[in-house]
């Protein structure tokens, strides 16, 4: 940590040698491949009861486009990702909107609910029954009892620590007035996914304000967890994008420089057998990306947008395969759950879901069917 903490200027030369060292422990690690998952998105609710700076997925319910999806439109959306040879659906939502807003509440109560995580089990429940994908939620922050309910119908679950730096929770910084972003609420949800056994995914966005000290402490805060717990599956280093309407619409976004010094510390940092992603469709540097050391390129869908960042379509998965072999890697599809995990079944697999997962995955734990075309 003493050595990344020095160097956050790293350029040229100095970053071309982290960089090395990276894609050095990524060869160790995984080898000649890289890996994608083929899913489905399906944003539950674009309501939340937080209002974080860089967001435009997040709807006020006063807002026409505000809604939950019914049971049809998620199924419907399943259907056509499990046409287009989808494996993952992932469920992104807002968090916990009826807290704040009575009219989210009221939508809730007219499909029957009264939470929005009750909700989201029996949509997780009603895509296991009626389709062949293998539910993942973005539901962010958990309590016990939340995990305990979503672990036996979804097969990941994932939520972005994004910082841990309590300063941007401040008046006029982009996590005021957000319960849910507070760094002691992240960090909660991540020692319960572990003590759980839950396959996690999570990560840091950058670029809204951090020093790079709080992005290094963010680093050894989701390693220090995986030690205690083996659960992290990946981490993501994601890039902010700047968007019209929201509160950041004049905020810098972080140089490829700086993109890339953080992926390779990120490489350094983590232990190895912890994924490293960043996603493409927020940048074309595809072949940089991979010489700092990344092994992932996360969730790409052939039939949905990424309603979190909805101008930035997601790449040709081709493209990816193309930029991958000229890097000298083998691009491959896995399935939400990574290989490693698939091998430890008593710990990270529930029992109502082993035997879907098994039949859907290779001897080496990849996806049985591998989809190397076709992304939209």
């Amino acid at each position: 940590m003493d050595e990344a903490l020095g160097l956050g200027t790293a350029g040229g030369a100095a970053l071309a040698a982290l960089m090395e060292r990276a894609c050095g422990v990524r060869h160790q690690h995984w080898g000649g491949v890289v890996t994608y998952s083929r899913k489905v998105f399906v944003p539950l609710t674009n309501m939340c009861r937080d209002t974080c700076g860089y967001c435009s997925f997040v709807k006020t319910p006063d807002d026409p486009a505000a809604n939950y999806l019914t049971p049809e439109q998620v199924l419907a959306t399943a259907r056509k990702g499990e046409a287009a040879g989808c494996k993952e659906l992932l469920f992104s939502l807002g968090e916990r909107p009826e807290l704040r807003y009575p009219q989210a509440a009221a939508a809730l109560a007219k499909l029957g609910y009264n939470s929005t995580n009750a909700y989201l089990r029996d949509m997780c429940a009603l895509v296991l029954e009626q389709t062949s994908l293998l539910p993942h939620v973005n539901a962010g922050t958990l309590t016990d009892d939340e995990i305990d309910m979503l672990r036996p119908v979804s097969a990941s679950m994932g939520m972005m620590l994004e910082t841990v730096s309590k300063r941007l929770t401040r008046k006029g910084m982009p996590h005021h007035a957000c319960p849910d972003k507070t760094p002691v609420q992240r960090l909660r949800t991540l020692e319960r996914a572990g003590a759980r056994g839950v396959p996690f995914t999570t990560g840091l966005l950058i670029g809204i304000g951090e020093t790079w000290a709080e992005r290094v402490e963010s680093l050894a805060a989701i390693n220090a967890a995986h030690l205690r717990h083996g659960h992290i599956q990946e981490v993501i280093i994601q890039n902010f994008q700047k968007k019209p309407g929201i509160a950041m619409a004049n905020h810098p976004e972080p140089s490829l420089e700086d993109m890339l010094r953080t992926l390779a510390i990120a490489r350094l940092m983590l232990a190895p057998e912890i994924s490293l992603q960043a996603p493409p469709n927020l940048s074309n540097r595809h072949a940089e990306y991979l010489r700092a050391g990344m092994n992932d390129w996360g969730g790409i869908s052939p039939v949905t947008v990424d309603f979190i960042n909805p101008d930035h379509a997601w790449p040709q998965i081709d493209a990816l395969a193309t930029a991958s072999a000229k890097a000298g890697l083998r691009l491959q599809e896995r399935l939400t759950i990574y290989p490693d995990f698939l091998r430890h079944p008593a710990r990270f697999l529930d029992p109502a879901l082993t035997s879907r997962i098994s039949e859907m995955a290779r001897d080496d734990g990849l996806a049985r069917h591998q989809c190397l075309g076709g992304a939209s």
